[in-house]
């Protein structure tokens, strides 16, 4: 293996990437099999090189011969898995909620019926306290639903403003080299179409004000 990456990184300052990248493909399958009786069986260092080449090179499936693309994209969330929980590391876990901070997410969640889990922590922001959103989902009130009340449904509703409405999202994305991009997204439910977004690597209420 490590004549292998050797070789890949001097073909890569000579050569053509994609060319080498596919090369090296296929150099890691051959020593997988010459080393194997039987049904190949791949080792932590071989899932690690697959994990690796499916970021780097995009046309990775079309040198993949040993086992499907499937297992390649499960081998790469478990690395990613693993690689966050080392850098957490021991002793690292979430502070503890207490007991006056769950009354204060109730409270909010159970006065105000509309407010989802995003807008309840922003309002918490504002008053100085970093949560989670989803130790605010996790400690909102669960609203019953009962029947309708007189006037549209929901789905009238939605219809008839649809072009009025808006749809706001919140969301991670995961780079090649195992950062955390936060995402924030307003689209227009009507037309289809993005209307504002905007990616930082560390959100803060301000940011998210803008």
């Amino acid at each position: 293996m490590i004549f292998l990456m050797m070789s890949v990184l001097s073909l890569l300052l000579w050569g053509n990437r994609s060319l080498v990248l596919e090369n090296a493909a296929l150099r890691q399958q051959l020593a997988v099999l010459q080393r194997s009786a039987g049904r190949p069986r791949l080792k932590p260092a071989d899932r690690r090189f697959w994990a690796s080449l499916s970021k780097h090179c995009s046309e990775w499936k079309e040198s993949l011969v040993l086992v499907q693309s499937a297992t390649v994209i499960g081998w790469q969330r478990a690395s990613f898995r693993v690689f966050w929980r080392w850098k957490s590391g021991p002793g690292k876990d979430r502070p503890q909620v207490s007991p006056e901070l769950r009354q204060l997410i109730r409270q909010m969640s159970s006065a105000n019926r509309l407010w989802g889990a995003p807008r309840i922590q922003a309002e918490l922001a504002k008053l100085g306290i970093d949560v989670a959103r989803s130790t605010v989902a996790k400690y909102m009130v669960r609203h019953r639903k009962g029947k309708p009340t007189a006037g549209p449904f929901w789905a009238t509703f939605l219809r008839t403003h649809l072009r009025q409405t808006a749809a706001i999202d919140f969301l991670t994305v995961a780079t090649a080299n195992f950062r955390i991009l936060y995402l924030f997204v307003v689209l227009s439910l009507g037309r289809r179409r993005i209307l504002h977004i905007n990616v930082t690597a560390h959100p803060t209420a301000q940011w998210t004000a803008q």
